[in-house]
C-alpha cells in the first residue's frame, strides 16, 4: 500500500518541481499529498466508514423528530385535547427515540472514531518507517524533540481532524440543512429572518481560519522546542546535578515554556474571539425568533406548538453553527500538523539505492578507496571548506587486519562510516570486490558488515537482547562465544539475572567498559565478512584490553578487520597500519616499518610504552 502512495507522490512531486510551479500549485501539491496519505485508510475501512456515516445521519434525523413531538404535546395541552395516557405515549416515543439515538451514536463513534485511530496508527508507522530510511546527515541537523513532536502531537491533531472533523462537518451539513428545512416547513418568512446572521458566520470563519492556521504552526513549532529541551535535560540530569546547574537549567526551560505559553495565548485570543462571535450571531437568531415568532403566535399565524418546535430546531441549529467553527479549528490544526509531517515525508534520504542496484553475489574481496574525498555538509568542498577526508587511496585485501590511528579529528571514524554507507563519499569511490558500493543494495551491504561505533549505545533492554539485537532465540552457543570473546562472560555471571539483566536507558546500569564490551559482543555475535571496530578497548583496563586483542588476532585471515584505536597495542599486530592527519594518510606500513620511520606512530608508541611502565610501578 505504502509503495503505491510513494509512487503516486513521486509523480506529483515530479510535476510540481518544474520551475514554473507557483505557490498556489505548491499548496495544491500539499493538498494532493495529504489526500494520498489518508486515502488508503478510507479505502481499507470504506464499509465501516459508510456504516458510521449512516449511523451519524440517522442520529441527526432522529433528533429532528423530538421537536415535532414537543409541538404535538404543546398544541394538545393548549387546546385541552389530551389526557395522562396520551402524555405517556408521547413520553415513551421520546424515550424510544433516545434509545435509538444512543444505539446509532455508539455505531458512528465506533466506526468513525475507530477509523481516525487507525489513521493515527498508520501515519505514525509511515512516519517512523520513513524516518528510518533517512540518512545519518539528516539526524546530524534535526532535533530529537522535533521528531517526537511530529510522532505525538502532530499526528494526534491529524487524527482529530480526520475523526471529529468528519463528524462535525457532517453534523454541520446534514443536521443544519435538515433543521432549516423543518423550520421552513413551519414558517418560511420567519426562517429567512432567522438566517440573516448566517453570512456573518461564514465571513468570520474565513477571516479567523487563516489566522488560526498561522498561529497553530507557531504553537506546534514551539512545542517541538519545549519537547527537545525537556528530553535533553532529562537525558543529561546526572551532569546537571554534578555541576549544580539545576537553577540555570530551570531558567532555560522557563524561557522556552513562556514562549510556548505566549504562542498558545496568541492562539487563544483568536479562538476566544471566534467562538463568542459565533454565539453572538446564534443568540441574535434567538432574539429574532422570540420577537417575530412570539408576535406570530399572538396573532395565531403559527400555533404555540410550532413556536416551541421552532425554538427547539433553532437550538439544534446552534450546534451545526458551532460545529462549523469547531471543524474549522480542527482542520486548521490538522492542516498545520500535516504540513509539518509532509515536510519530513518529502525529505529524501541522501543515502539510497540507485537505479539498477545490484544484488550482492560474492561479497568477500578487497576494499578499495579510490581518491576518496568527504566533507560534512552539501557542496562544502566546492565552496572551499577543508574536507574531512582528502584524497584517500587505500587497498584492504581480503582477510587482512588494518589498523587506523591518528590524532583526534583526523577523520578516522569518518573513514569507517563510509564503508557501510552511513555517509556517501563527496568525491571518488569505495569498491568491494571491484564493485562500487553505491551500486550495491544498501540493506545487503550493511548486513555483511559488523560495525561497532565509537559510541557504545545500548537499548533499555536486557543484556541478551542488546547482544542478539533482533536475532532469533536458541543461539546460546554463539552468544556465549561472543561474550567470552569480548571478555564479558565473567562480568555477566556476577549479575543476579545474568543475561536477563536490564541495562537501563543507554546502558546506565553498566560501567563504560561494560557497555563497550556489550557493544563489542553484539558485533562478534554476527557472522559477517567484514568487522569494523571504532576504538573497541578505549574504556577497558589493560588486562581486559589485551584479552580482547588476542581474540581479534585469532580472527586474522577469517574476516577482513578494520580497527581504529588511540591505544596502539590494539593495532600493532595488524597487517597494515595507516596514520591519518588532517584527512590524509601521512604514514602507512607495518608496525616495524612505522617504528623505523620515527614519525607520529613511533612517538605515540614510545609514549604509551612509558605510560604502561609507570602504571606497572
Amino acid at each position: 500500500m505504502f509503495q503505491q502512495i510513494d509512487s503516486d507522490i513521486k509523480d506529483i512531486k515530479r510535476y510540481y518541481s518544474l520551475p514554473s510551479t507557483s505557490v498556489r500549485d505548491y499548496n495544491k501539491y500539499f493538498l494532493m499529498k495529504s489526500i494520498y496519505l489518508i486515502k488508503p485508510y478510507f479505502l481499507e475501512n470504506r464499509f465501516p466508514i459508510l456504516f458510521g456515516l449512516i449511523c451519524l445521519i440517522a442520529v441527526d434525523f432522529l433528533q429532528l423528530f423530538i421537536p415535532r413531538i414537543l409541538k404535538w404535546v404543546v398544541d394538545d395541552l393548549t387546546w385541552l385535547r389530551i389526557n395522562v395516557y396520551g402524555l405517556l405515549i408521547y413520553a415513551f416515543e421520546i424515550v424510544g427515540i433516545a434509545c435509538l439515538i444512543a444505539l446509532f451514536r455508539y455505531g458512528w463513534r465506533r466506526c468513525l472514531i475507530g477509523m481516525s485511530r487507525r489513521v493515527e496508527e498508520g501515519l505514525r508507522n509511515l512516519l517512523f518507517a520513513h524516518t528510518q530510511k533517512l540518512s545519518s546527515s539528516y539526524f546530524d541537523r534535526i532535533k530529537t524533540g522535533d521528531l517526537m513532536a511530529h510522532a505525538t502531537n502532530d499526528i494526534q491533531n491529524v487524527r482529530m481532524a480526520v475523526g471529529m472533523g468528519v463528524v462535525a462537518l457532517t453534523d454541520a451539513v446534514v443536521l443544519g440543512t435538515a433543521a432549516i428545512g423543518f423550520m421552513a416547513f413551519i414558517n418560511v418568512r420567519l426562517t429567512v429572518f432567522v438566517l440573516i446572521p448566517m453570512p456573518f458566520i461564514v465571513l468570520s470563519t474565513r477571516f479567523f481560519s487563516k489566522k488560526m492556521h498561522h498561529r497553530y504552526q507557531k504553537v506546534q513549532s514551539s512545542f517541538s522546542d519545549l519537547t527537545e529541551t525537556v528530553r535533553e535535560q532529562l537525558a543529561g540530569i546526572r551532569v546537571i546535578k554534578a555541576y549544580n546547574k539545576e537553577k540555570e537549567e530551570l531558567k532555560r526551560l522557563e524561557v522556552i515554556s513562556k514562549k510556548y505559553l505566549q504562542f498558545n495565548l496568541n492562539l487563544a485570543r483568536i479562538i476566544r474571539s471566534f467562538f463568542p462571535l459565533m454565539l453572538f450571531f446564534s443568540n441574535l437568531s434567538f432574539v429574532i425568533v422570540i420577537y417575530l415568532g412570539g408576535r406570530q403566535t399572538i396573532f395565531f399565524s403559527i400555533s404555540p406548538g410550532d413556536f416551541v418546535a421552532f425554538i427547539s430546531y433553532l437550538g439544534l441549529l446552534t450546534w451545526p453553527m458551532m460545529a462549523l467553527g469547531w471543524v474549522t479549528n480542527l482542520i486548521q490544526r490538522g492542516k498545520a500538523s500535516l504540513d509539518r509531517i509532509n515536510k519530513i515525508l518529502r525529505t529524501d534520504s541522501e543515502i539510497k539505492n540507485l537505479p539498477g542496484v545490484k544484488s550482492i553475489q560474492h561479497f568477500n574481496g578487497d576494499i578499495v578507496f579510490d581518491n576518496v574525498f568527504f566533507s560534512y555538509g552539501a557542496n562544502s568542498i566546492e565552496s572551499g571548506s577543508p574536507p574531512v577526508l582528502n584524497g584517500i587511496d587505500l587497498r584492504i585485501t581480503q582477510g587482512m587486519i588494518l589498523g587506523v590511528v591518528g590524532p583526534p579529528g583526523s577523520g578516522k571514524s569518518t573513514l569507517l562510516s563510509l564503508i557501510p554507507r552511513l555517509y556517501d563519499v563527496s568525491r571518488g569511490a569505495i569498491k568491494i570486490n571491484g564493485t562500487n558500493i553505491r551500486s550495491m543494495e544498501i540493506g545487503e551491504l550493511r548486513s555483511r558488515i559488523s560495525f561497532m561505533s565509537q559510541e557504545s549505545f545500548l537499548f533499555a533492554k536486557t543484556i541478551r537482547e542488546n547482544i542478539i539485537f533482533g536475532k532469533e532465540q536458541g543461539i546460546d552457543d554463539i552468544l556465549i562465544y561472543a561474550v567470552k570473546s569480548a571478555s564479558l562472560h565473567n562480568t555477566i555471571n556476577t549479575f543476579p539475572d545474568r543475561f536477563e539483566t536490564i541495562v537501563g536507558e543507554k546502558g546506565i546500569v553498566l560501567s563504560g567498559g561494560q557497555k563497550q564490551r556489550v557493544a563489542l559482543a553484539r558485533v562478534l555475535f554476527n557472522d559477517s565478512s567484514f568487522l569494523i571496530l571504532d576504538d573497541p578497548i578505549s574504556q577497558v583496563d589493560l588486562e581486559t584490553g589485551n584479552k580482547i586483542i588476542q581474540t581479534i588476532k585469532k580472527m586474522a585471515g577469517e574476516r577482513t578487520i578494520i580497527i581504529v584505536s588511540h591505544r596502539l597495542s590494539a593495532v600493532c599486530f595488524a597487517d597494515q597500519i595507516i596514520v591519518l592527519d588532517g584527512g590524509q594518510i601521512v604514514e602507512s606500513g607495518t608496525h616495524t616499518h612505522l617504528i623505523k620511520n620515527d614519525g607520529y606512530y613511533a612517538k605515540i608508541f614510545h609514549l604509551q610504552k612509558i605510560e604502561e611502565k609507570f602504571r606497572e610501578v
